[in-house]
């Protein structure tokens, strides 16, 4: 019996202690920003100084940093961005650093999964490297910081703050390049995939097919034969019109170009289609 109240006893104080919840003494932080038309997002956790010394004894300098605790820091750009005057491709990094008195090593590191620093470092994994400046820090920052300050339409700084240092490292974005592309789509009008879009819209709901047969005459126009899929929308519209002999000699096109593509999807729906429109003549 003392046996059996022994392990009741040590299966319910594991089960309490399996739900004890405590803070971390690193806590993740998370930065989203926009900049310009760029998102860049930063994880990473946050050690406190805890009157410790910092920078040259609790990270040497000279020496391959983690940049924060526990998993490695990552930084995510959904735009190429341009650090140091060096192109970093959109994606996710690793961030680490080797601090230094008067400058820092940044390293954006294309495996983001590694339990701090990576247990092989692999200097093909090293996307780019760049120069970030040292610079003192008005107060003391208790707690490890990631920050992105000086926003401007085109740029920004990421900066790395702890104690009384931050190091700065400035990046641009290409904002000027994607508000001219945007630009330039929306006041040329719609693309043949805006067109086959409404069109489709009012074939389904059963609205203006005058109107609909328009929009996918532009459509097609526009794609050429090749895009079966929309010939396809466009005999459709024709046949429901009551233009049988308009709606067959679309849907052979459409076969045609679907044959080429090897879609043989396509290539059955408009074969059924002839078959049924054809009979109906």
């Amino acid at each position: 019996m003392k046996t059996i109240l022994s392990g009741l006893l040590f299966f319910c104080c594991a089960f309490l202690s399996a739900q004890i919840q405590s803070p971390a003494p690193s806590p993740l932080g998370k930065i989203e920003q926009k900049v310009g038309l760029t998102d860049v997002t930063i994880e990473y956790s946050r050690p406190g100084m805890k009157g410790r010394e910092i920078y040259g004894d609790l990270v040497p300098y000279g020496k391959m940093w983690r940049t924060g605790a526990n998993m490695n820091t990552t930084i995510t750009f959904s735009d190429d961005v341009t650090i140091d005057g060096k192109e970093l491709k959109k994606g996710s990094y690793a961030i680490y650093t080797i601090p230094n008195e008067d400058s820092w090593e940044v390293m954006f590191y294309t495996s983001t999964d590694n339990p701090g620093l990576p247990q092989e470092w692999d200097d093909s994994k090293v996307a780019l490297k760049a120069t970030a400046d040292v610079g003192d820090w008005p107060f003391e920052m208790e707690t490890f910081t990631i920050s992105i300050n000086d926003i401007t339409n085109d740029s920004a700084v990421i900066q790395f703050i702890w104690d009384d240092t931050v190091a700065s490292l400035p990046f641009s974005v290409p904002t000027d390049s994607k508000a001219m592309a945007s630009i330039e789509r929306v006041m040329n009008g719609p693309t043949a995939n805006d067109y086959f879009a409404a069109a489709a819209y009012y074939h389904a709901e059963g609205k203006d097919l005058e109107q609909a047969h328009k929009w996918i005459s532009k459509a097609v126009e526009m794609a050429g034969d090749q895009a079966f899929w929309i010939l396809r929308e466009k005999s459709l519209i024709e046949a429901d019109m009551g233009k049988k002999q308009e709606a067959i000699a679309t849907a052979k096109r459409s076969l045609a170009s679907a044959q080429k593509a090897n879609n043989a999807d396509y290539v059955k729906m408009n074969k059924e289609s002839i078959a049924e429109w054809e009979g109906s003549n």
